[in-house]
């Protein structure tokens, strides 16, 4: 073992021998930290062997403790600040779980509460403390897939359904991969790998079915403790939509908003890695989210998972998601689409947040809001294509013939105008002379292609439909 490694165990960590002490209605008898093995760790980061030797402590699988991070939190402790539901650090370790956390780990819950490694470890701790709960063995521990109840009891959850929201969010990001990089620069990886969860009880879960104001949304009710039953816009106009950034996960959120001693809530969540929408108030009633009663009478509230101070929370699919559930609203109410009457929570009179902070991109929002197509034809077809030739399709959209000069390839691109967000019928080709025609055709939100091709000496036809508009070129561009 390295002297970088050993001072990690004995300094960071502080592991005590055995594990005993747990909150009253949780068997968390563990058993003794186990020795990591000597390892070359010349390019490993603190943080990562925070996460290895926590894993090995506790006999949590590495990555699937990581996910668990990175679900909660990106990776970001946030300076031992809490969440708005009162979590703390990169494993947000809230309330009781934060206490256990401290008390299983020997350590003071001001240090698991500012400390990334003490925070990895208590977090470790929690989760093993779960597993051994629900009679996780040492065989059991060492495949991921049998952790998913001891993860969805792990995210504190204020329901079953929600549990399993919580926990679906973990595997997914443990299924994909993460290649994340903290606030300090360092970066910390997970390999995608394959894993189907045992769901146990939580696999029949699912959300009732339940009128919406929004096609698309799911509905799970905030507390009622958290807003005010009204009759809008009879009894208030609406006539502002506020957007916030939640300081806490999608299914943090959600639950925090069933929780009676939040007193706060907004009509609408917005998952950052889907756009995945949940409707927690009826537009007819008044959520408390602006900070402000005229504002709160007034206005619709949408929340984003995430951080302010973190901007991968804000993906691209989570800004179209929260535009079109914004221009859905405006449309109904009759709200101006600028920004005097869509703005974040910070410019609410009085009000004491930050959000949606400086890292999101209010041009790029309200463009996609106003309707105007996010993609153009030099992005669909990529670096160094340029447009040399187009045509419209109607009011549906125009169809591009481009051309890069370096690589001598041909590109085709139909770049929808109108029902944008919408999957309509669209498509784009490209046929070089004496060869089949190549189609990208189907139901696309935004645009079809590219199609590309090099025809070298060669005529090429080209052209595409979107709605019911089409466009074929003659053979033309030859050379």
């Amino acid at each position: 073992m390295n002297i970088r490694m050993a001072t990690l165990l004995a300094a960071a960590l502080a592991l005590p021998t055995p594990l005993t002490a747990a909150l009253p209605t949780t068997d968390t008898t563990l058993v003794t930290p186990l020795t990591l093995p000597v390892a070359d760790t010349a390019f490993v980061t603190p943080l990562a062997e925070a996460f290895d030797a926590a894993a090995t402590a506790y006999d949590v699988p590495r990555d699937l403790l990581v996910a668990v991070a990175y679900a909660e939190t990106r990776l970001d402790g946030h300076r031992g600040e809490p969440s708005a539901s009162g979590g703390y650090g990169m494993m947000h370790l809230a309330g009781p779980a934060l206490d256990q956390a401290a008390a299983l780990t020997s350590r003071p819950v001001e240090e698991v509460r500012k400390d990334d490694a003490a925070n990895v470890a208590g977090g470790a701790a929690v989760l093993r403390a779960h597993a051994d709960a629900l009679g996780l063995d040492p065989a059991a521990r060492k495949d991921p897939a049998r952790w998913y109840g001891a993860v969805a009891r792990y995210g504190n959850a204020s329901s079953d359904a929600v549990a399993r929201l919580y926990a679906d969010a973990v595997y997914e990001a443990l299924s994909a991969g993460i290649s994340a990089v903290t606030p300090g620069g360092e970066r910390v990886r997970v390999a995608a790998r394959a894993v189907r969860p045992e769901r146990g009880k939580y696999d029949g879960q699912r959300f009732a079915a339940a009128a919406v104001d929004y096609p698309g949304a799911r509905w799970v009710a905030a507390n009622p403790a958290n807003y005010a039953v009204s009759n809008r816009p009879s009894s208030d106009a609406i006539t502002k939509i506020v957007i916030h950034v939640a300081q806490g996960s999608y299914a943090g959120t959600i639950s925090w908003f069933q929780d009676p001693a939040a007193k706060s809530s907004a009509h609408y969540v917005v998952r950052s890695s889907d756009g995945d929408v949940t409707q927690m108030v009826r537009e007819k009633d008044r959520a408390w989210h602006a900070g402000n009663s005229t504002y709160n009478r007034a206005s619709v509230g949408i929340e984003h998972e995430g951080f302010v101070d973190n901007a991968t929370w804000f993906t691209e699919t989570m800004y179209r998601s929260s535009a079109a559930l914004t221009r859905n609203i405006a449309d109904r109410y009759g709200i101006p689409k600028d920004r005097a009457h869509i703005i974040g929570h910070v410019e609410v009179p009085g009000a004491d947040h930050t959000d949606p902070g400086r890292f999101w991109d209010w041009a790029k929002y309200m463009s996609y809001i106003n309707g105007a197509n996010p993609h153009t034809p030099e992005s669909v077809c990529g670096a160094g294509h340029k447009v040399i030739d187009s045509a419209p399709l109607g009011s549906a959209g125009n169809v591009y013939l481009l051309y890069n000069a370096t690589t001598g390839e041909n590109c085709v691109a139909t770049v929808k105008t109108s029902s944008l967000g919408t999957a309509t019928a669209t498509s784009a080709y490209l046929e070089v002379e004496g060869r089949d025609r190549e189609t990208d055709a189907g139901s696309y939100a935004y645009y079809a292609g590219p199609v590309k091709a090099v025809a070298p000496g060669a005529c090429v036809r080209w052209g595409g439909k979107a709605d019911a508009s089409s466009y074929d070129s003659p053979l033309e561009h030859c050379g």
